[in-house]
C-alpha cells in the first residue's frame, strides 16, 4: 500500500487517544489485549483519517471493553452482535471507519452468522478479532476457536470439538483482506490495521493472543504463551491457509502469521450507493 503515511507516533501521542482516567484496565496482567488497543490507537493517529471519523464497536467479553479506554465515537452492543451494528451503522453513514473490536466467542462462536453473512455481502467494516480460545469474562467456557484438547469449564475433560480456521474461514467466504498477528508482532499489526483502513470491503485480523483464564486451565500462564509465540510462529504471507490451524499440542506446528489475502471487488455499500446514483438519474 504505498498510499500509506509513514509516521512516526510517540507513546505520548497515543495517550492522548486514551482514556487515562478509566486506568487502570481491567485487563489480566500478561494479556494482549491492551497491547492491541494500543497498537489500533497508533494506526489512527497514523491513517490520516479525521479522528471524529473513527468508530470502534464491541459486544461482550473481556477484548469488547476496548471502545470504553478510546476517545472515539464508539459503541458497546449485545452480545454476539457487533458486526451487525457496525453494518448498519456503515451503511446509513458510509464516510465513518468503522471497526469492530472483540473477541473469538464474541464475533464468531455467538456471532458466528453475523460474520459469515458480513463477508459474504462484502461489508465495508474493519474486524480486530482478538483469539484467546476460551471466553475469558463470562466463565472460561470453550468457544469456537478452543484447540482440540484444551480444558475448558464445559470441556473438562479435554475440548473435542473442530475449530474454526479462522483466515481460511474468512478467506473462503470471500474477505477482501485477511491477516493474522499476535501482540509480539506489534509494527505488523499496526501496519495491517492500516491497510484494514483503506480497504473497500470486509477485512479481518485475527490475532492470537495470550490469556490468564486460559493458561490457568491449560498450564500455560501468559509469559509461557508469549514464549510459546516467540518460538512457534513463522511468519509467511503466501501460506495456504488451509493448513495453518492452531495446534498449541504439537510443538512441531508452526503458528503461522501474515497478511494472507488483499485483493478488490467492491463492497455492498459501493454497489449500493450505485443503485441510488442510478436510481436518482446519475447524481
Amino acid at each position: 500500500m504505498s498510499s500509506l503515511r509513514v509516521t512516526t507516533i510517540r507513546s505520548e501521542e497515543v495517550k492522548k487517544l486514551l482514556r487515562l482516567e478509566r486506568f487502570p484496565h481491567i485487563w489480566c496482567p500478561g494479556c494482549g489485549i491492551g497491547t492491541v488497543v494500543k497498537c489500533y490507537a497508533e494506526a489512527v493517529l497514523k491513517s490520516g483519517i479525521p479522528e471524529e471519523k473513527h468508530v470502534v464497536i464491541s459486544g461482550i467479553g473481556c477484548a469488547a471493553r476496548a471502545p470504553g479506554y478510546l476517545k472515539l465515537d464508539g459503541l458497546h452492543v449485545l452480545h454476539g452482535r457487533p458486526i451487525p451494528v457496525a453494518v448498519g451503522l456503515k451503511s446509513v453513514k458510509p464516510d465513518l471507519e468503522v471497526t469492530v473490536i472483540s473477541g473469538d466467542g464474541d464475533i464468531l462462536t455467538i456471532g458466528g452468522n453475523h460474520f459469515i453473512h458480513a463477508i459474504r455481502r462484502n461489508d465495508d467494516i474493519n474486524v480486530i478479532l482478538i483469539n484467546n480460545f476460551i471466553y475469558g469474562m463470562t466463565g472460561g467456557q470453550y468457544g469456537a476457536t478452543t484447540p482440540l484438547g484444551a480444558i475448558t469449564t464445559t470441556s473438562p475433560y479435554g475440548f473435542i470439538e473442530g475449530s474454526f480456521n479462522v483466515p481460511y474461514l474468512a478467506a473462503a467466504l470471500g474477505a477482501n483482506f485477511v491477516a493474522r498477528w499476535t501482540p509480539l508482532h506489534t509494527k505488523e499489526l499496526v501496519d495491517a490495521i492500516l491497510k484494514m483502513f483503506k480497504v473497500d470491503g470486509f477485512a479481518i485480523v485475527e490475532i492470537v493472543s495470550p490469556c490468564l483464564i486460559y493458561g490457568e486451565m491449560n498450564n500455560l500462564p501468559p509469559l509461557e504463551m508469549l514464549k510459546l509465540l516467540k518460538e512457534r510462529v513463522v511468519i509467511d504471507h503466501e501460506a495456504d491457509l488451509s493448513k495453518i490451524d492452531i495446534d498449541l499440542r504439537d510443538p512441531k506446528k508452526p503458528i503461522v502469521v501474515g497478511n494472507f489475502v488483499n485483493r478488490v471487488k467492491p463492497s455492498y455499500q459501493t454497489r449500493y450507493m450505485e443503485i441510488i446514483k442510478k436510481a436518482r438519474g446519475g447524481k
